[in-house]
């Protein structure tokens, strides 16, 4: 038997590898999306025939990170945020975005707490970036695009 068929756990992806692969498909799928990195910092809005509207706030471009929240114009009766709402972290030499958390002005150590075991944090990474991949995925299917992106100040 070959060494390769000895070591099953060698052919698949570790948890950190399949988190790092999420954020590279989410950064492809952003970037065909919406092309962010073309974009100047501002409120942007994607609308199609479907009525939700997609709201793009690029907050900040620095040289190689691009800060953004990506939400629907639906408003939470109990925080009167946006919602669903997903800030993220666009790494343009790396090539990989990055949901930084989705819950509107709230960071992660307020979501899950201050002395979160490091187990804890890795699992709400994957589940908010999982949702953000699924989503934009969604996104894409509805028919949003650079070509209904408009800008909105």
């Amino acid at each position: 038997m070959s060494a390769v068929l000895d070591d099953r756990s060698s052919l698949l992806p570790g948890r950190f590898e399949f988190l790092m692969g999420l954020y590279a498909e989410n950064y492809h799928r952003l970037t065909r999306l919406f092309a962010p990195q073309q974009l100047v910092p501002g409120r942007f809005v994607s609308v199609v025939d479907d009525g939700l509207d997609v709201h793009l706030h690029l907050q900040q471009c620095h040289p190689y990170t691009l800060e953004l929240e990506l939400t629907y114009g639906f408003v939470d009766a109990h925080t009167g945020e946006r919602t669903p709402a997903a800030q993220l972290r666009l790494y343009t030499d790396a090539h990989v975005a990055e949901a930084q958390h989705c819950h509107p002005g709230r960071h992660l150590w307020q979501v899950l707490g201050p002395f979160t075991p490091a187990s804890s944090v890795f699992q709400h990474r994957l589940r908010m970036n999982s949702f953000l991949c699924r989503w934009l995925e969604y996104l894409a299917e509805q028919g949003h695009s650079t070509h209904t992106l408009i800008r909105h100040d």
